[in-house]
């Protein structure tokens, strides 16, 4: 990759950044963003990969927030108001997703049908926020057929809508821009410890440690943001600070991934303990979720449970019978960092987000980034950033809502795409989905190479020239990030049809033996058949396990990079 220019920085002369940010989700690589555009010199510290937590791991969607209407009316008003902010700025990272409440027959339902619908009008006051279509009631028949895979005796339903994203490729849109603009992004690096330096100005030490090539070493900083997640009080902890100064409730959600588009709009419905669930189309396949639990276990292995999965399927099944005939392609699980409350239920907690100065625990100059959604993420990257801002003695406002993320700045037809890299336009509008206006890059590379372009994975229409652009661009260090920032093996084959090839072509640009490259594509494979053995029938889990086996014999023929 590139070597960054260096921004206008305002770092003490003894200081390496103004900034170091600890986290690789949407709210670090946004405070990331806000920070570069601004002239600060800022670093960000991932131990894993971009969106590796609850960012590349959640529904998927940049949501108004409906269900917090009631009892946070803030959380949905920012939320629909950053979902507007977001579609200006990565227009083609967005898709509309309509949803169908259906509302069954029982004692009262038709008075129930009437407050949902007086609700839903109470929503729509937000609707233009984020540019959404105000909501509709529906007769049964009027529901059914919008959505013939609707089962049961229902009195009514109502639609309202909201927006498809993927975290993902928002969070590496974010990180490549910052990245533009002189920040530094070090990816698969932990932050082992925090070091006061001095206190007037206030200097910090942060260690770290690159969990791939072992080196390790240290920087020095005026100002720590922890947006770490559901890792924040473990983070808070490394700067001798008890993790209870940083406490969130960590909240596990789990989905499951059909293989196709199952349905017309994405389907509302209650599952047995009354807790609302939904299938939604998204992108290529579907998604059932999701689940809502306190989480105590290790946050670098969150999966899916074949419970979990019970739970989502016997309460979808009620309103969508045929979901027992799909197939499942694999499972994924997120955990949320919601505001720590004892005692309500995790469905109950608020998902308002709060900033933590831990100057009151003798740390000035550390800030913790606590709670908060996918869908409110820039306001929250653009609150921190403020703060930061004003302790360096920064006045640049924030242009994070103006200012598009890479590929934002322009609309590409797809058509044209397609002739000019001689490939199907339906390929050329995953590309465009993917890159925006940089898809134009990748398809100068096509154009380049003089042959026909190699598709590697059909089910998501990537070709090599995208797989070598994502690895030089977009901080690729291994195979399972390649999968984050283009899907590649998450489609209906499961990478079996795509990874050994992509393997090869990842092993090319970052100097890896073939074996190596091997190695770590058949790790994919294995990992992703664990995630879908919870949600699979007796045949299938008996295929499966000896695919597994299979797999697993072959892996130990190489040798990991």
């Amino acid at each position: 990759m590139t070597e960054a220019p260096s921004p206008l920085s305002l770092a003490h002369p003894n200081t390496d950044y103004d900034v170091v940010v600890i986290g690789g989700g949407v709210n670090g690589t946004g405070v990331l963003r806000d920070c570069a555009i601004r002239g600060l010199s800022a670093c960000l510290f991932e131990r894993n990969d971009l969106a590796f937590g609850a960012s590349g791991n959640s529904s998927g969607m940049i949501h108004g927030g409906v269900r917090y209407l009631t009892s946070s009316p803030k959380v949905t008003r920012l939320s629909c108001l950053d979902s507007g902010y977001i579609q200006r700025i990565a227009p083609h990272l967005l898709f509309r997703i309509p949803f169908i409440m259906p509302i069954h027959r029982s004692i009262g339902s038709r008075i129930f049908l009437q407050l949902v619908d007086a609700f839903f009008g109470a929503y729509d006051s937000f609707q233009p926020l984020k540019r959404g279509r105000p909501h509709t009631r529906l007769t049964p028949e009027q529901a059914r057929i919008l959505e013939p895979g609707l089962s049961g005796d229902i009195v009514g339903a109502v639609t309202f809508d909201e927006w498809g994203i993927d975290g993902a490729r928002l969070c590496t849109a974010n990180a490549v821009d910052a990245h533009q603009r002189g920040a530094h992004v070090r990816t698969h690096t932990t932050v082992e410890g925090l070091e006061l330096l001095s206190s007037s100005p206030a200097r910090m030490a942060v260690r770290w440690r690159d969990r791939i090539t072992n080196q390790s070493g240290s920087v020095s900083t005026r100002v720590v943001v922890n947006a770490s997640g559901a890792w924040a009080p473990l983070t808070a902890s490394l700067a001798d600070m008890p993790p209870s100064v940083a406490a969130v409730r960590p909240g596990k959600g789990i989905h499951v991934v059909f293989d196709r588009r199952l349905s017309n709009y994405a389907v509302v419905a209650q599952a047995i303990d009354n807790r609302q669930i939904f299938l939604e189309p998204w992108q290529n396949v579907s998604i059932l979720g999701t689940t809502d639990t306190d989480y105590y276990g290790d946050l670098d292995q969150v999966t899916a449970t074949s419970d979990e999965v019970r739970y989502l399927i016997e309460a979808i099944r009620r309103v969508f019978p045929s979901i027992q005939n799909a197939r499942a392609i694999h499972t994924f699980a997120g955990v949320r960092p919601t505001l720590y409350a004892y005692g309500p239920i995790p469905d109950k907690l608020s998902r308002e987000h709060e900033i933590i100065d831990h100057a009151s625990h003798g740390k000035d100059g550390i800030y913790s980034m606590i709670g908060g959604k996918l869908a409110s993420y820039r306001i929250f990257a653009q609150q921190m950033t403020d703060i930061v801002a004003a302790r360096l003695d920064c006045h640049q406002p924030s242009q994070t809502h103006l200012l598009p993320l890479p590929g934002g700045d322009e609309s590409l037809d797809a058509g044209e795409l397609a002739k000019i890299c001689e490939i199907d336009p339906v390929a050329a509008r995953r590309l465009i989905y993917r890159h925006g206006s940089r898809a134009r890059l990748i398809a100068e590379q096509i154009v380049e190479s003089k042959r026909t372009p190699r598709f590697i994975c059909s089910c998501e229409a990537i070709t090599e020239e995208e797989i070598r652009f994502v690895v030089r661009h977009e901080f690729v260090r291994c195979f399972e990030d390649l999968s984050r920032r283009t899907r590649l093996g998450l489609g209906p084959c499961a990478g079996l049809h795509c990874v050994l090839r992509a393997g090869a072509i990842v092993a090319d640009e970052l100097g890896w033996t073939p074996s190596q490259g091997r190695s770590q594509a058949l790790r994919l494979l294995l990992s992703s058949s664990f995630t879908r053995a919870v949600a699979l029938g007796s045949a299938q889990a008996r295929q499966e396990a000896l695919l597994r086996a299979a797999i697993r014999a072959q892996v130990g023929w190489g040798q990991e990079p």
